[in-house]
């Protein structure tokens, strides 16, 4: 994903979650998916999905905006 791409997902799941992606790494660091800043090996993609879809009800495209964001390390 290019930033340009990334930003219009984190504005749009800003505007429906209230949350950005500083937010997203924080929760994701309270439920173990992040240790010392990175996502853990373990961690698969459809995990994150599943939280992200069942928590915030966040489809396919924004769930891989946050994963990447959590992947990458961008706040």
């Amino acid at each position: 994903m290019n930033q340009i791409n990334l930003q219009a997902y984190f504005d749009m799941i800003k505007k429906k979650t209230g949350k950005t992606p500083a937010d997203f790494r924080e929760l994701a660091t309270q439920k173990g998916y992040l240790v010392g800043g990175e996502l853990k090996p373990d961690i698969k993609a459809g995990e994150i999905f599943n939280w992200l879809k069942d928590d915030f009800e966040l489809g396919r495209g924004h769930g891989m905006a946050i994963y990447h964001a959590l992947k990458e390390g961008i706040e």
